[in-house]
């Protein structure tokens, strides 16, 4: 028997979940909401389900603004995607929802954390290993991985019809299609029919951020994003009051113009594939806006450096690692390396479409004098003789030996 900190969301599993560490392994569970902007929710309904299932208590935590501030706006500022596409607001996230159940935990005294991640995905990893860096003595508990949890309830169709014998209330039906999990940066949609990576993704009344392309108006809009080393702060000349009103701005414009939607086939950490549909409209134009802003600003050397770190930077994240010296090293470069990444870029949006209008900095790097095809200008072509001549040096050596010479014989 222990005293737990259930990170909680109010749905068909963690409802089941807290009458089963109650009932079934006599635990005391403390139901912890962590608010990370998914849809809103009745939390008095969310308390009274809790302590119907037998919590002791139900604790609600905002992170929607750490969530964006310290999380996702330093992933925007590495440009990170893991496997070049996703834009993580999943794996971002979950480090945000654990801090925030340990947090309550300590207030409560409790030695055990549960989650209801399953033993095939790769929360269980985030949550788990973010976990154990903040707290390395807890106890952490997985139902799903447990026999005689599954032994239970080996299906979703057994989950709601313990939900039904126990009166628990709870929106899931044993026909939903595919599960979803919602927050401020994205909607994932996984599971169910979509497990067919043949099949066609998600259909129209689904998308929750989104219209389809198709669907989005037949006139572009323009947005205008400011930001500072790096961060975004202002939308359209405007500052909004932090990082969480920003990016809802940028949800609201990205999504009725269809922007931000993919449909992926993803490696697990586990070591399965598995295929994922996302909707992130607000982070898709930060990504964009960024990388424009980062073309006038970052010189090329740096940010080479940069675009070679960030597979192994997005996996860390992907993987669960946020709590790790080695990514503690990578924000600390990221934030040296972003500075005076700072101005405005104008991107126009159309139809899930995204093209840069106008790039502008006071750190501006581009040279009109330099770069201009025209005649004049500052750059001697001259030069370009000689610099040429000591780059191809190695090469002119190297072709006696590799007889790339017979080449031209073939």
């Amino acid at each position: 028997m222990a005293n737990v900190v259930l990170a909680y969301s109010g749905g068909l599993d963690t409802s089941v979940i807290v009458k089963y560490l109650v009932e079934e392994e006599k635990h005391t569970v403390h139901a912890v909401y962590v608010d990370v902007g998914q849809p809103a929710d009745d939390l008095e309904e969310v308390r009274r389900k809790a302590e119907m299932c037998g919590a002791a208590g139900c604790h609600f935590v905002d992170k929607r603004e750490e969530l964006c501030r310290d999380y996702a706006l330093p992933m925007v500022q590495w440009q990170a995607k893991y496997e070049a596409v996703y834009l993580m607001g999943t794996s971002i996230a979950r480090p945000v929802i654990t801090k925030g159940c340990l947090e309550v935990a300590r207030e409560v005294g409790a030695t055990a954390f549960a989650h209801g991640a399953t033993g095939k995905g790769n929360d269980q990893c985030r949550f788990q290993l973010v976990a154990e860096a903040l707290w390395p003595d807890i106890e952490i508990i997985a139902p799903w991985r447990s026999a005689k949890f599954r032994q239970m309830f080996p299906g979703r169709s057994e989950m709601i019809a313990y939900a039904e014998k126990h009166g628990i209330p709870v929106k899931a039906t044993a026909a939903k299609p595919y599960s979803s999990d919602e927050n401020c940066l994205h909607v994932s949609y996984e599971a169910g029919v979509l497990e067919d990576p043949a099949r066609e993704g998600v259909t129209v009344p689904d998308y929750q951020m989104c219209v389809l392309p198709e669907n989005a108006p037949d006139k572009a809009e323009e947005v205008t994003v400011g930001f500072e080393d790096g961060i975004p702060v202002s939308v359209n000349g405007e500052r909004p009051a932090g990082a969480f009103e920003l990016v809802r701005q940028l949800n609201e414009i990205g999504g009725r113009n269809g922007v931000g939607i993919l449909d992926m086939v993803e490696n697990r950490f586990v070591g399965m594939k598995s295929r994922g549909i996302y909707e992130a409209p607000g982070m898709a134009v930060l990504y964009e806006a960024h990388r424009n802003l980062e073309q006038i600003t970052m010189d090329r050397d740096l940010m080479h450096l940069r675009d070679r770190l960030v597979p192994e930077t997005a996996e860390l994240v992907y993987y669960g690692f946020w709590y790790c010296r080695k990514l503690d090293a990578l924000l600390a470069f990221i934030r040296e390396a972003q500075r005076r990444v700072t101005g405005e870029v104008t991107l126009r949006l159309y139809k899930g479409n995204l093209t840069p209008v106008s790039r502008r900095s006071p750190y501006s790097l581009y040279d009109e004098s330099v770069a201009t095809m025209e005649g004049g200008g500052s750059f001697n072509q001259d030069d370009s003789t000689g610099f040429l001549r000591i780059q191809g040096l190695p090469l002119r050596v190297q072709s006696h030996s590799a007889g790339w010479g017979r080449v031209l014989d073939k």
